[in-house]
């Protein structure tokens, strides 16, 4: 006679929970892990398009470098000035310096850190471009320090268009009240020093001597820092490792 087994009610239920529970952790890991797979694959894409842009944005402005100089934009360019289009092209310009009107703003180079001096240069048909004539140490803010450096009649200048830098530097703002500048905004600076007609550019220049060595020129850095290959293969091997557990958590589904 075989034995009866008796089971209270609920306890098939309670056996079959963690069935239940298992099957919706899976579902939810494998839901996550997809949407990571996906995500990843989407950054590195991103990244490669990027990388193509740097090296395509890198050739133009050696290009520009290194190309014989040109006079800068007109006037009348200047509502279409866009910086991928115009920075760092190697230009040459002919004008007045006006001295009185310069300004210091604060840099930091390969000979430590002090000031560029923004200087404005009036050209001939009335219109005027800010010059970075070059970096002076601190103890050469004084321009009574560096009164060799002034430049009396007409003034040929060569180096690099840059585009205005608005705002100010990291975390400091440019302070137009107190002469506190971190940043070489030029229209903040023109209004400042009240310039008109003034170019919403600057020119670098580039390393000729100043008399009395001061300011120094051609310091520009032109250079772009390029991780964006390293940033892809690394998005794609965390959709790859993403991919793997997907596959690893299907399987044991299966199974």
């Amino acid at each position: 006679m075989q034995p009866v087994i008796e089971r209270k009610d609920g306890e098939g239920a309670a056996q079959a929970a963690p069935s239940s529970s298992s099957r919706r952790a899976k579902f939810l890991l494998t839901a996550f892990l997809a949407f990571a797979a996906l995500a990843f694959a989407g950054l590195g894409i991103w990244q490669v398009e990027r990388l193509f842009w740097k090296l395509d944005l890198i050739a133009r402005v050696e290009a520009r470098v290194t190309a014989p100089p040109i006079a800068p934009p007109a006037a009348r360019e200047w509502p279409a000035l866009s910086a991928d289009a115009y920075e760092y092209r190697h230009v040459t310009a002919t004008g007045l310096f006006e001295p009185e009107h310069e300004t210091l703003v604060q840099a930091v180079t390969e000979r430590g850190p002090g000031f560029w001096v923004m200087t404005p240069l009036r050209l001939a048909d009335g219109t005027t471009i800010l010059v970075n004539r070059g970096f002076v140490p601190p103890e050469r803010r004084d321009p009574a320090s560096r009164a060799e450096g002034k430049r009396a009649g007409p003034a040929t200048v060569t180096g690099l268009l840059r585009i205005s830098e608005p705002g100010g530097g990291f975390l400091r703002a440019n302070d137009a009240a107190n002469g506190r500048w971190y940043s070489r905004d030029v229209k903040a600076i023109a209004s400042a020093k009240g310039l008109e007609n003034v170019a919403p550019f600057f020119i670098d220049a580039d390393g000729t001597a100043n008399p009395g060595g001061f300011p120094v020129g051609g310091l520009t850095v032109v250079t772009f820092r390029n991780s964006h290959l390293v940033y892809a293969v690394t998005w794609f091997a965390l959709a790859v490792m993403s991919l793997g557990g997907l596959y690893f958590v299907r399987r044991t589904r299966a199974g």
